[in-house]
Formats: C-alpha cells, structure tokens, sequence
C-alpha cells in the first residue's frame, strides 16, 4: 500500500485556521472526549463528591487536556503507520507531519500541568497515585522505550486503563470507599475496555504488520482476536449481572447494556487476517453505540442517586 501525499489528508482546513491547533484539535479525538471525561464526573458524584470546583476543573481535565495528551502523543509516535492507514486524516485521528511532532507534544503535555497541580493540590494522597497510574499509561502506550501498545495483551490492558483509570480517580478524589462493590464495577469496565481495545485493533492488521507494529490483533490473528472481544465483552456483563442483587432500581439490568457491543463485534465472528479491514464498519459502529449506551447508563446513575 502506498501512502497518500499528506497535504492531501482532510486534517488541513482551508480559511486559515491555524495549522497547528486545527491539527491538535482532531489529534484529541473530540469525538471521545465524553468517554473519559463522563466516567470522572459520573465515579466523583456517586462517590460523594459535590458539584464543586474540583469536579468542574477534573471534568475540563478528562475532556480535551487527558485526550490531547493521549491521542497527541500517540499520532507523533505512530506517524509511521498512519500515513498508511486510510482511517486515519479525520474523526478517527489526525496524520500529524514530522514538523508538528515537538510542538504537539509540547502542547500536550504542557496543557496538562496546571490542572495536575491544582488537583493535587490538598487532595487526598490515595488519588494522587491514581492520577500518576493514570497518567503513566498515556505516555506508557506510546513512547518510545516503553510502547505498550505494542505488547500484545498488554496493548489492550493499558487502552483500557486510559478509560478505567480517570473513574478510579474519581472514586479516590472524592474519597470514596474501594469495596467490593466498587470494585466490581471497575472491573467490568476494565473488561469491556479490553474487548473494545482489541476489537478496534483489528481494523489496522494491515497497516500494523505492514509498519512492524505489533498488537493483541496482529499476534493471535483477526478470527481469534474478535472472539476474544466478544468473550471479554459477555465477561463483563457476567461480573454486572453477579451485582444485581445488590443493585438498586432499574440500575440491576445494567449488565445488559454489554450485549450490543458483544453482537457489534460477534458479527465478524468468521473473520479473516484479510478481510479483516471490514471490521471499520463495525468499529464505527461502536463509537456511535457509545453515546446510546452513556445516555442508558445516565437514566440508570440517576436511579442509583435518587436510591442513596
């Protein structure tokens, strides 16, 4: 596959916006955001934690700095594969160009160091590890040295660290109570970012193997590593749904809410290493089951509150 010229890539606005913060804005996956901020906000209420300025200042956070510093990070690192990857240029991702490498990083990072500070800042110290974990996975999946994400298995459990981790630190900021229950529950999300990690993974088997890049997808395959999704995916409902008896209002049926993200994925269930791109058509599906499955899991976090 040859590369497509990058002055031809989507990522560049005509009408003079600047290149930098346009390249910048679609390396944070805006389309994401909601899904670290959401969990953040969503652990640090339920936790007993106010409408207060540590909430408003973590969700900010979570929303554009975490996301920018995440997904920045790993377009500078992944510039190899991506000017060979047809999904990226867009919503999916930005093709950041060599020129753009240290001021993105720069602004990432950077961006990220007055909200650490004030969260820190009279906090208490369990959250203060959390946050480090969290943020260590960002730069852990990328950089070179460490990149995780080329560790199979490893790949998935730190993708979904990047999700579970700003809930976890929620839980801590509002110094919330770890038990069992808690604990279950970042459980299950663990799993199902684990599924969802190595689900999207196989959509870039071809591009992947073709820069070198390994991952949970092009170590067991496109078959078994669709499979493995889907088994992690009914894991996760099977750990909710061992909570339901301690569940309180219409939250007990939460462990249904996996099954369309299981069905998403089990449709390429016979998939092959060289069909495995046409798995895009069911990862863009996922992004927008996304928002449906946050608006059901909304209506069921105000039935837990109303029931506290």
């Amino acid at each position: 596959m040859t590369a497509e010229p990058i002055a031809s890539r989507p990522w560049r606005l005509p009408g003079g916006l600047p290149r930098l913060a346009h390249a910048l804005l679609i390396s944070s996956r805006p389309l994401s955001w909601v899904n670290t901020a959401y969990p953040f906000a969503a652990a640090y209420l339920l936790a007993g934690g106010g409408v207060d300025w540590r909430l408003v200042l973590g969700t900010v956070f979570f929303l554009v700095p975490y996301n920018l510093a995440m997904y920045g990070t790993n377009d500078v690192f992944d510039y190899a594969s991506d000017v060979l990857n047809p999904r990226k240029g867009g919503a999916e991702g930005a093709v950041l160009p060599p020129p753009l490498h240290r001021p993105a990083l720069w602004a990432a990072w950077g961006g990220c160091v007055p909200f650490v500070v004030a969260l820190v800042a009279g906090a208490p110290p369990a959250s203060w590890a959390v946050l480090a974990v969290s943020l260590f996975a960002v730069a852990a999946y990328s950089v070179p040295g460490l990149r995780f994400k080329e560790r199979p298995v490893l790949d998935s459990a730190t993708s979904s660290t990047h999700f579970v981790s700003p809930a976890a630190y929620g839980l801590a900021l509002a110094g919330g109570e770890a038990g069992p229950l808690a604990l279950a529950i970042l459980g299950a999300f663990f799993l199902w970012g684990m599924a969802s990690h190595a689900f999207g993974a196989v959509q870039d088997i071809g591009p992947d193997r073709e820069a070198g890049i390994g991952s949970i997808a092009t170590l067991f395959g496109a078959r078994p590593t669709v499979r493995l999704a889907v088994l992690a995916y009914l894991a996760a409902g099977a750990l909710l749904l061992s909570l339901a008896g301690a569940a309180t209002g219409p939250a007990r049926f939460a462990a249904i809410l996996v099954l369309p993200y299981a069905a998403n994925a089990g449709a390429f269930w016979a998939v092959t290493d060289d069909g495995a791109g046409a798995t895009r058509a069911g990862w863009r599906r996922f992004l927008w089951l996304n928002y449906v499955t946050g608006f059901v899991v909304t209506l069921l976090l105000i039935s837990v509150w109303m029931h506290l």
